[in-house]
């Protein structure tokens, strides 16, 4: 059987097309899974644009933010059966005797090869995952909501794992896309102050950002930063996919504060980092999810506590994965989610 599958299979601008692909064969510790919704992520944007920075072992289906239902396991798969209803971790292949993974800490194994660019994704009809990576989705839960579970798990991780973060904090927000919305409603969600700052394109973004309680802010967030005793924001996530972004990160925290940093931007620098000395800043890095994670956003989505709702602009086909990619790419969606055929 084959099915119709977004592949990105050249290093070129431009190299994404639809294939037919045949149906996966699983191993002992897979699952075959029927996919049910995908969504799009900016991940998915770089490749086809030709600007990411991370290597991608091509002809690749793209896809890494996928659920549907279960129609195969492996031989050795206990815990699963056919007709579970599940999403799936993003973390293809690991090895387990890597002393990140020993930890729990998988997602951090430097030999880690994800969904989308080191093994075939989801942007098709039957994908092949191992079995550790599943996490049951409730009933109650929709597919089209349950598939953002893992952009989700980026912001938990950015703001409840890798922040200090309190009530009554005030966090600024750089980047109004999927991320840097979800990342103001998780803080908002820690009982934060939140603004998230976008450009003048991004209006549409930032009026969605608003409805999870968020200040929107065009530009400049200095003054926002500041209201309260002149000093800057407790809390910076620079979600923007750009390296300059961390420059502006800089002026808007407060001495003593922290920068988070969980947008890709593969531009040198540019600039020099002696704020960061000066105001005795904690800069941090934040990096994919791990099992934990994936439990407790499936917990706040199931829940309703976080809403998905309003950041999805629409659900494709796949075989109408351009105009999906173009309506996020030119901003006018925060996420589009596609449905194989």
């Amino acid at each position: 059987m084959k099915s119709a599958a977004v592949v990105n299979y050249a290093p070129e601008k431009g190299s994404v097309e639809i294939r037919e692909i045949d149906k996966p064969t699983i191993g002992e510790e897979d699952i075959l899974l029927e996919v049910a919704n995908v969504g799009v992520c900016g991940s998915d944007l770089h490749q086809w644009t030709a600007d990411h920075s991370w290597p991608v072992n091509y002809p690749v289906v793209l896809g890494h933010e996928f659920g549907g239902h279960i129609i195969e396991t492996g031989k050795r798969v206990t815990g699963w059966k056919e007709g579970d209803r599940v999403v799936s971790e993003t973390a293809a292949v690991i090895d387990p005797n890597n002393p990140m993974s020993r930890q729990g800490l998988y997602n951090l194994d430097p030999t880690r090869k994800g969904f989308g660019y080191g093994v075939n994704g989801a942007m098709t009809r039957f994908v092949r995952v191992p079995a550790r990576c599943l996490h049951l989705v409730p009933a109650n839960l929709a597919f089209e909501q349950a598939c953002l579970t893992e952009p989700g798990c980026v912001a938990y991780n950015s703001i409840v794992e890798n922040s200090r973060i309190k009530p009554g904090d005030r966090v600024v927000v750089i980047g109004p896309g999927t991320i840097g919305i979800l990342c103001a409603a998780m803080a908002r969600l820690c009982g934060a102050e939140v603004a998230i700052v976008g450009l003048e394109a991004d209006k549409n973004r930032l009026a969605i950002a608003k409805q999870y309680g968020c200040v929107p802010l065009i530009g400049d967030a200095s003054e926002w930063a500041k209201e309260r005793d002149g000093m800057g924001a407790d809390l910076v996530i620079d979600a923007a996919g750009a390296s300059a972004t961390l420059k502006l990160a800089m002026q808007w925290v407060r001495p003593n504060g922290q920068i988070t940093k969980v947008g890709w931007g593969p531009q040198p620098l540019g600039f020099s980092l002696d704020p960061i000395v000066q105001k005795n800043v904690t800069l941090q890095g934040s990096f994919s999810h791990n099992w934990p994670i994936w439990e407790r956003v499936i917990a706040l989505l199931s829940s309703g506590q976080l809403d998905v709702k309003p950041i999805i602009g629409g659900v494709w086909p796949v075989t109408e994965w351009h105009e999906a990619f173009e309506k996020m790419h030119k901003g006018e969606v925060v996420k589009s989610v596609l449905k194989p055929v």
